[in-house]
C-alpha cells in the first residue's frame, strides 16, 4: 500500500466512473484499475463494486475511505511543510466558523510578528471540518460554537477527537435582515413573525451521521428555508428575497459583506457558546500562542 493508491481510491470514490477518475489523475484507465485491484488484494477486502452501471463503494470500502482521507490529509500536511518549495517559510493555519473576530485575530498575528517569509492559512468552513482540521493538525486552532440543541454532539466530538475547548463568549440569538426589510426597525421579533420570509441557513451537509449546525434554533421547523454554503451568496439572497438568517448579533462595520445587515433580537432563547479548540497535548507554535492571546481579548466568560 502506498500514498498514490490511497489518492487513487479517493479520486475514484468521488468520480462517476473509472474513466473520469483516470482522466483527473492523468493515469491510464488500465493502470488505475490494476493499482486499485492490487490494493484490494493486499488488504483482502473489496473497496469498489463494479457493475455494468459503474462503480460504487462497498461497506468495507466506505470504512476504508474514512481512514484513507485522514492518511492522505496527514501526508499532504507533511508534504507541504517539508517537501514543497515553501518548506523554508513560516507556517500557521486556523480553521473557523463564520466569525469576524477570528479573522481580526489572524490578521493581528501577521501584523505583530511580521515574518520575513510565510505561508499562513485561514479556513472559513463547516463545523465538522473545523474539528477535523484541528484533530489532524492541519490547523493549530479552531473556532467553533454550539447551542443547547447540539451541545451534547459537539462535546462528544471534543472527547473523541482529543480536543480542548476554551469558551470565549455566550451570545443571545438574533435575526439578520437586510437594511430595507419591512421589520428592520424592530428591536425584538419572534420566529413566527418572520414566517412569510425564507430563512437562509448555512449548509453543513457532509457524509457524517451527525448534523453539526453552527446556528441557533436548529430544531425549529422552518416553513421556508434556503441553504447556502457561501456567505456572499447568502447575503444576496437575504437582500433579494427579504429573507433572514439567525446568528449571534456580532456585525462588524468593517466587513463589506455584512454592511447591509441589521440585527434584531430574537424573542426565542437559544444562546450560542463560542470558543476555540486545540489538540490535546500538542504544543502551539509562537504564532498559535499569539493567536490564542488575541482571541482571549474577546473573552467574556
Amino acid at each position: 500500500m502506498n500514498i498514490n493508491q490511497l489518492k487513487y481510491v479517493l479520486e475514484v470514490a468521488g468520480s462517476s466512473s473509472m474513466r473520469e477518475a483516470s482522466t483527473k489523475l492523468y493515469v491510464s484507465q488500465p493502470a488505475l484499475s490494476a493499482s486499485i485491484h492490487d490494493l484490494e488484494e493486499e488488504l483482502g477486502i473489496l473497496i469498489f463494486e463494479r457493475t455494468n452501471k459503474g462503480i460504487s463503494l462497498t461497506d468495507a470500502g466506505r470504512e476504508f475511505l474514512s481512514y484513507a482521507k485522514k492518511a492522505v490529509g496527514q501526508y499532504e500536511i507533511l508534504e507541504e511543510r517539508y517537501l514543497s518549495r515553501d518548506s523554508g517559510k513560516e507556517h500557521f493555519s486556523v480553521s473557523t466558523q463564520h466569525y469576524n473576530f477570528a479573522i481580526k485575530a489572524f490578521t493581528d498575528v501577521i501584523r505583530e510578528t511580521e515574518p520575513d517569509k510565510f505561508v499562513f492559512a485561514i479556513h472559513e468552513t463547516k463545523t465538522k471540518e473545523v474539528l477535523e482540521d484541528v484533530r489532524s493538525l492541519k490547523s493549530e486552532v479552531g473556532i467553533v460554537s454550539f447551542s443547547a440543541s447540539n451541545e451534547a454532539v459537539i462535546k462528544k466530538f471534543f472527547r473523541d477527537y482529543q480536543l480542548d475547548f476554551t469558551p470565549l463568549m455566550k451570545r443571545d440569538t438574533y435575526v439578520y435582515v437586510w437594511k430595507d426589510h419591512p421589520f428592520s426597525g424592530k428591536e425584538e421579533i419572534s420566529i413566527d413573525e418572520m414566517g412569510d420570509y425564507p430563512c437562509i441557513s448555512f449548509d453543513q451537509t457532509d457524509d457524517s451521521k451527525f448534523y453539526l449546525t453552527e446556528e441557533a434554533m436548529a430544531d425549529y421547523a422552518f416553513d421556508k428555508m434556503v441553504k447556502s454554503d457561501d456567505r456572499a451568496t447568502s447575503m444576496e439572497i437575504i437582500a433579494e428575497l427579504n429573507g433572514y438568517s439567525i446568528g449571534s448579533g456580532m456585525l462588524s462595520g468593517e466587513d463589506a459583506i455584512l454592511q447591509g445587515l441589521v440585527a434584531i433580537k430574537l424573542k426565542e432563547e437559544d444562546p450560542l457558546t463560542i470558543g476555540y479548540i486545540t489538540r490535546k497535548g500538542s504544543p502551539l507554535t509562537m504564532y498559535g500562542e499569539r493567536y490564542v492571546a488575541r482571541l482571549l481579548e474577546f473573552k467574556e466568560l
